[in-house]
């Protein structure tokens, strides 16, 4: 089997590795990729969210399967075009992908579907919005109603740091809040076969103990020995299932990974957000643990053979992730600065660039996620942070406490 593989992040590093290390794959092309993925496969530059260019790769390479990674180049409709060329696509299509591109879309989804979520308005001036904050009360939830890279939510306390929010997106959806632990559920799908992976936790803010603003992620975990017994069985059947049916009945039938952001509250689980590819940095300790080949699993999604894929297979044991980032992120991020430590397994590259003298040097907000398995999470933390001091990047910074909670035992439903 021949990928292509679209992205350039620590999520598409894992897939890289993931892919690299499927039998069934002969040739893994990613497009453009970065200097860490350049170690499992060849590097094509792209334009990622130009359709006609992606397909013309994808055409030239002859590839069998093109896996997309990020969500701008799915709602661009990067998938139609090489669908269109007769090459089977991991990704929804532009369509579907709305249900990442548009939180009022996918809110009208779910009210459909009869999805559990939380009751929400969509706002377009500031009176509207104060209305809305006003209906809720705090914590205050507003979120860009379009792709904001991970950033576009806000939760305060704080009603003109909301508003304010509000009114620098133009439009949004003011949501109540969901009080209870959040978790990360994967879904492949082929729009009607579904295959959950296993459920994980990322951590938003960029400071211990929750401190600070929304990021892209600072890291994550998985399996979480807190969650409650049938929780997967009940969101697959009380979310993506109903979900999966309405996007067929609409005509716009989604495929690829649905991700299924949760609260677990007292009245069980709700839907906070859907997005429409591998999350990040979730998908690094994800994929971690599967055990069962990576492309065979993509291409029976994109094919629309998913229910004849054999039962997928797990490593026993934990994987966490911390992500190393640049100085100054989530604000603007300083780049250029020189990285060492990182060429070891387990470092997964996301904002790295090759300088003309060979130095590897930082490219972006989030430039490493540094990964360690073990047989529980404790052990799988102390691998991770041992990994992690062996990095040299000046100014970057990290969170000290992923899965510190969970490993003591102190997250309580």
């Amino acid at each position: 089997m021949r990928v292509l593989l679209i992205g350039s992040g620590g999520r598409e590093h894992a897939l890289a590795v993931g892919l690299a290390a499927d039998p069934s794959v002969e040739l893994l092309v990613a497009a453009p990729g970065n200097p860490g993925i350049a170690q499992v496969a060849e590097l094509r530059d792209v334009a990622v969210a130009d359709p006609a260019a992606v397909a013309a790769l994808a055409v030239e390479l002859a590839a069998d399967l093109v896996v997309i990674g990020p969500e701008v180049p799915l709602v661009a409709g990067v998938g139609d075009a090489v669908r269109a060329k007769g090459i089977a696509v991991f990704g929804p299509s532009a369509a579907a992908a709305q249900l990442e591109g548009s939180k009022t879309f996918a809110k009208d989804v779910m009210t459909a579907a009869g999805v559990p979520t939380a009751r929400s308005f969509t706002c377009t001036t500031p009176e509207e919005a104060e209305r809305a904050l006003d209906a809720f009360g705090g914590p205050y939830v507003v979120k860009n109603d379009g792709l904001a890279a991970g950033k576009g939510v806000v939760v305060t306390e704080d009603r003109a740091a909301a508003l304010a929010h509000a009114a620098d997106c133009g439009r949004v959806v003011i949501e109540e809040y969901l009080a209870g632990p959040e978790v990360s559920l994967f879904v492949v799908t082929d729009g009607t076969a579904a295959v959950p992976l296993l459920p994980a936790q990322d951590f938003k803010r960029v400071g211990d103990g929750d401190a600070g603003p929304n990021t892209g992620g600072m890291g994550a975990y998985a399996p979480l020995p807190w969650a409650p017994d049938g929780l997967v069985e009940q969101v697959m059947a009380e979310t993506v299932e109903p979900t999966l049916a309405q996007m067929r009945e609409r005509g716009t039938p989604f495929s690829g990974l649905l991700y299924v952001g949760l609260a677990i509250t007292a009245g069980g689980p709700k839907v906070i957000e859907f997005n429409a590819r591998f999350g990040d940095p979730e998908t690094q300790v994800v994929l971690a643990l599967l055990e069962s080949p990576l492309g065979e699993l993509l291409r029976a999604a994109a094919t629309g053979t998913l229910a004849a894929h054999p039962p997928l297979r797990w490593r026993d044991g934990s994987a966490v992730t911390v992500v190393v980032a640049s100085h100054n992120y989530p604000g603007t991020p300083r780049t250029g600065d020189v990285i060492t430590g990182a060429e070891r397994p387990g470092v997964l590259h996301a904002g790295t660039a090759r300088r003309a003298d060979g130095a590897l040097v930082s490219a972006g907000g989030r430039v490493l996620s540094v990964t360690g398995t073990g047989a529980d999470l404790a052990a799988a933390r102390a691998a991770a942070y041992a990994l992690v001091a062996g990095v040299q990047l000046d100014g970057s910074h990290h969170r000290t406490d992923i899965a510190l909670a969970a490993a003591e035992g102190r997250i309580k439903l």
